[in-house]
């Protein structure tokens, strides 16, 4: 059964909302203020025709987009699309008791996305259709970056030998690196090995194991260059890790003494090294050894001490944060057991990195009742069209 509605608000998903005998329902597509048509089952709606469009609807640019589970909002003008992504900051600041206002919002989709994971099947390869299951075979993602053009063709050919697999792309300095995972009992994935000349592959990794090499994938970091571990992480776009890595050089100033914790293959830490002595801390073993080799290689940087350390269960003491300024880049889970050592800590500085708004604003939340304040609150748009947004802020006791 269709019926018309006006839509209310978008929520956090981008999802336009509307109420139906008093009830939510989240209509993927819809805008603010249009009176649309849908059908719903339960709180879950369907845009089937916009009647009075909104002043912020504009056409999508991929052929793929509604069909596609990969973007969001593509349809919002950049306007209300910056407003919304603001939000996605502030809001959960605001429910957590901090005022704070997003000071800048940076653009940094920059040449596309460097990294993307699809999913392959014996007769296709793409991302999963919205609000499904089933895969949209896919000729093309606009939104990546043209190392990755080959993508769809290389997990089409994985699927085709091996059947149901995700496939991991990365596009580096050295070329096309690659990482499948494939939960079928019984799967070898030798079989793939010839893949990694036809597709001139830098690297084919399957189940954490590398089966083809061709030169070791390699992403330049300030001074240095970092072999990347297999399925190690990245920030999505270069552009995105520029802009964080300049945020935080300059947020640590004249610190003579950084701790880079949560610091993965060293974005930072390398970068601080050019100006401050530097301990860093991961919990990712094979990450912080590529971090040290990488070090280890560059000219003209200052001492990095490298530690692997699980950060969450075994966080940094009240009685180790003798540095200058400390910075944080937890992944999603965000960095609660360090942030209380940190309060409790004589600690001056905390520069943090967050790619999950509502973890940020509690660990925010933590350090703004031990006497830190907030400020410099930056939002890196960097999975551009989605609803995830990268958050970087300064703390100052």
């Amino acid at each position: 059964m269709t019926l018309s509605t006006k839509i209310e608000y978008l929520g956090h998903k981008g999802e336009g909302v509307t109420h139906i005998d008093g009830e939510r329902v989240f209509v993927p597509f819809a805008l603010p203020g249009e009176e649309v048509v849908i059908t719903h089952e339960g709180e879950r709606g369907t845009l089937v025709e916009v009647l009075t469009p909104s002043a912020d609807r504009q056409a999508p640019f991929c052929p793929h987009y509604g069909a596609c589970g990969g973007c969001q909002l593509q349809h919002l003008a950049p306007e209300a699309y910056r407003a919304f992504k603001t939000g996605l900051v502030e809001i959960p600041l605001r429910q957590a008791g901090i005022d704070a206002r997003v000071e800048k919002f940076v653009e940094a989709g920059g040449a596309g996305r460097r990294r993307a994971t699809l999913h392959a099947r014996k007769d296709a390869a793409g991302y999963m259709r919205l609000r499904s299951h089933d895969l949209l075979d896919l000729d093309a993602c606009p939104i990546l970056v043209s190392g990755l053009k080959t993508a769809p063709d290389v997990a089409r050919a994985i699927g085709a030998m091996i059947g149901p697999c995700d496939v991991s792309f990365t596009a580096t300095d050295t070329g096309l690196d690659v990482s499948v995972k494939c939960a079928v009992k019984g799967v070898k994935g030798d079989r793939l090995i010839p893949l990694g000349n036809r597709f001139a592959l830098a690297r084919l990794a399957f189940n954490g194991e590398m089966l083809f090499l061709a030169q070791m994938p390699r992403v330049t970091m300030g001074k240095a260059s970092v072999e990347l571990p297999v399925g190690s992480f990245l920030q999505a776009t270069e552009a995105a890790e520029n802009v964080l890595a300049d945020y935080v050089t300059a947020a640590v100033d004249k610190a003579k003494s950084v701790a880079d914790l949560f610091c993965g293959v060293g974005p930072f830490a390398l970068r601080l090294a050019e100006k401050a002595t530097v301990f860093a801390a991961d919990s990712d073993k094979p990450a912080v050894m590529a971090l040290e080799k990488g070090f280890r290689y560059a000219k003209g940087l200052k001492a990095v001490t490298v530690r692997p350390r699980d950060l969450f269960r075994d966080p940094l003491t009240r009685f180790e944060l003798g540095y200058d300024s400390v910075v944080l880049d937890p992944p999603r889970a965000g960095a609660e057991a360090q942030v209380k050592e940190i309060a409790a800590s004589k600690l001056k500085q905390v520069v943090m990195v967050a790619c999950d708004a509502k973890s940020f604003a509690r660990d925010a939340a933590i350090l703004t009742k031990a006497g830190f304040a907030l400020s410099n609150l930056m939002a890196v748009d960097q999975f551009t069209y989605s609803t995830h947004i990268e958050i970087a802020a300064t703390f100052q006791r």
